[in-house]
């Protein structure tokens, strides 16, 4: 039977060093610098975009975003080639993430969205450099490409947590570029633990 504690100490150090070692480049200061031109002074909104496990870790930084100032959605890349594509306005900018960089769904949503706002701007997380989406995007976010901890090498995980922690560096960083408060974040949060705070309440 396996040593579950053993087993959680393995995949706690294993995921801690791949944190560690994600690049830190000047990629992460031209990502916020777009966010809060497009978005925050032009008043676009971010469309975040994956398939998957990764399409989760995409919506929870679309909505983290919404809740901190900077006006994000969900894209489901299947639903935008039935007609979701049209929540696409001027300004907007994409925050697409596939940690192969070879999703066809992903792939083909660059096309169509391209297609669509020739000047659309595009921010990549993945995990693969060299690949088509990585190569087609302004500004790529390498996750460093570690090892997932499951057994078989196959089921997203520490894949997922890395592009869980690019996403708070990114919000983390527009936060502190447009000078956000606890104030104008009470305005967006009003329910819960969290609303009760911002206004100061006990």
């Amino acid at each position: 039977m396996a040593d579950i504690k053993q087993c959680m100490r393995e995949i706690l150090a294993a995921e801690s060093e791949a944190v560690a070692n994600i690049p830190v480049t000047d990629a992460y200061d031209r990502a916020v610098a777009l966010i809060v031109d497009q978005v925050w002074n032009k008043k676009g909104k971010l469309i975040t975009s994956g398939m998957g496990k990764a399409g989760q870790i995409a919506m929870n930084i679309a909505t983290t975003f919404s809740s901190t100032g900077i006006p994000a959605v969900f894209l489901h890349p299947s639903e935008a080639q039935h007609g979701d594509l049209g929540v696409m306005q001027e300004n907007d900018v994409m925050l697409l993430i596939s940690n192969s960089g070879k999703t066809r769904e992903i792939c083909e949503l660059v096309s169509l969205a391209k297609r669509l706002n020739p000047a659309l701007r595009i921010i990549v997380i993945t995990g693969n450099v060299d690949s088509e989406l990585a190569h087609g995007a302004d500004i790529c976010l390498h996750t460093g490409n570690a090892a997932e901890v499951c057994p078989l090498g196959l089921t997203p995980t520490t894949s997922t947590t890395l592009m869980t922690v690019i996403g708070d560096v990114l919000v983390v960083g527009t936060m502190r570029t447009t000078g956000f408060t606890k104030d104008m974040y009470a305005l967006r949060h009003h329910g819960g633990y969290l609303g009760k705070k911002s206004r100061g309440e006990n």
